[in-house]
């Protein structure tokens, strides 16, 4: 049994936590924050609303994150929706074009969906869509990772894919899977993407928490973690991660918060779970040199903006995630159709997600509200382009000046292990290597790797060697 002190309480780390007291060993999680969930936290306002980080939406292709919520016993708080993908028609204001997945096995299912869809792509651009993506199919992940050379405009180029099928789908998708235009996102992003979606049946199909995934899915995961044993730590920022002369980890120092003295932390083995942004800045001096660390400077997170708008009446009776095609906005959902925790038959909250963020992030939630409502006219314009439109009764603005890493062409050779060369300090977070994107599913997963990589080092780790004996 040993002690594993892990700074973050994310997804990642709560994972990894979770993972290590199945193991028999005992986490002690150290949130900076006064919330759980990191890219997933959400708050209460005054009148008893959640309002979010993100727009969190699981899909069938997150085994790892399906798995753990059966291990938890609350796989029944997803509410999954009709298996369809459906987008804003901007020619058609107010109309919505959708992609019907049928009940037949995978990849038929995504072909017909494909095929059946008339609104978006023309026949001959489906089939070159669909030629151009048969290498993916055929030669797998190796092929997909080797493709993060390019950005996904210039792999559709190279494919010979009419550069219309990009501007009718792929913006809209991109914006969705990373928060940036497709002649900026990699092309492994996309295509991992599309092989889940394509090979496995459900892969795409969605579904939504019936809450706020603070209260009901990392507030569940504490509960497990802490009734055996475990210990959760929010208003526990660390500060540095103290040395021994070998350079392995001998504390996590907290500050004090409130006037309080510091206090350190002491465990047989530490992880980080912070985003890389902020665990790049808090970096030992005598790590800093060590390739290991020096890659992670090819890693930056993105800018992203999450907005909700409480309405005085009802927008749409639509209970699915959509894909707005607006230059400004990524995807949205009507809030109060889709999740349980938030239903109001009578009003509309809309949670949309603001793509790319990087020119918007600075400007003040008035203009950032100001500048959605206007997109909203072109996309409800019978609701909120008429003498009588529907009011706005309230709204809150998140913003993360680094979310996500920016999964540019590239990225991939940055993203490191779990592993660390320190023998006793790991690495967990969707940004570290793992086969899904930057996700939730990935920092399920990378939690869960964390967890056995620990498990496996765990005798060096106990003893504390020098660097220099354990480089993986």
């Amino acid at each position: 049994m040993a002690r594993v002190a892990i700074a973050g309480a994310g997804l990642a780390g709560l994972s990894c936590a979770k993972y290590l007291i199945d193991a028999g060993h005992i986490p002690i999680v150290l949130e900076r924050r006064d919330v759980l969930g990191g890219k997933v936290a959400a708050w209460k306002d005054a009148d008893g609303d959640w309002y979010e980080t993100g727009l969190h939406v699981f899909f069938g292709a997150y085994p790892n994150m399906l798995q753990l919520l059966k291990e938890l016993g609350i796989e029944d708080r997803l509410q999954w929706k009709e298996h369809t993908m459906i987008f804003n028609q901007p020619e058609n204001p107010g109309t919505y074009s959708r992609f019907d997945f049928p009940d037949l096995p995978a990849p038929l299912n995504g072909v017909m969906a494909i095929l059946r869809n008339n609104d978006m792509l023309t026949w001959s651009e489906k089939i070159r869509f669909g030629l151009g993506l048969i290498p993916a199919m055929i030669k797998g992940q190796q092929y997909v990772e080797e493709m993060d050379k390019y950005s996904w405009s210039e792999w559709m180029q190279k494919q010979n894919i009419p550069k219309r099928v990009e501007k009718e789908v792929f913006i809209a998708m991109s914006k969705a899977l990373n928060f940036i235009n497709p002649d900026e996102i990699s092309a492994t992003v996309v295509l991992t993407a599309l092989n889940r979606f394509l090979q496995e049946k459900n892969g795409s199909k969605m579904a939504f928490l019936d809450g706020s995934p603070t209260e009901r899915l990392c507030q569940p995961i504490v509960d497990y973690i802490t009734a055996r044993g475990g210990i959760v730590r929010l208003n526990a920022p660390v500060k540095e991660f103290l040395l021994s002369a070998d350079k392995t980890v001998r504390g996590f120092l907290i500050r004090g918060l409130n006037g309080a003295a510091d206090e350190v932390v002491t465990a047989d083995v530490y992880v980080s779970a912070m985003p890389v942004d902020p665990l790049k800045a808090m970096l030992p001096q005598a790590w800093r040199e060590m390739e290991f660390f020096k890659k992670l400077e090819g890693l930056e997170g993105v800018p992203v903006i999450n907005i909700h708008l409480w309405f005085d009446r009802k927008l749409t009776d639509i209970d699915h995630l959509l894909f707005s095609r607006s230059p400004l906005l990524s995807v949205y959902a009507d809030m109060s159709n889709t999740c349980q925790g938030y239903a109001n038959p009578h009003r509309s909250m809309l949670e949309l997600v603001l793509a790319p963020a990087k020119d918007w992030i600075s400007k003040s939630d008035e203009e950032i509200v100001e500048a959605t409502m206007a997109e909203l006219k072109k996309l409800f314009p019978h609701h909120l382009a008429t003498s009588e439109p529907a009011r706005l009764l309230k709204y809150h603005v998140v913003k993360t000046p680094r979310s996500v890493y920016k999964a540019t062409p590239g990225r991939q050779q940055y993203r490191p292990s779990q592993v660390t060369p320190i023998a006793n300090f790991f690495l967990t977070g969707d940004y570290t290597m793992q086969r899904y994107l930057a996700s939730m599913e990935g920092a399920v997963l990378s939690g869960k790797l964390t967890a056995q990589a620990i498990e496996r080092a765990l005798p060096i780790a106990k003893n504390a060697q020098p660097v220099a004996a354990f480089s993986g």
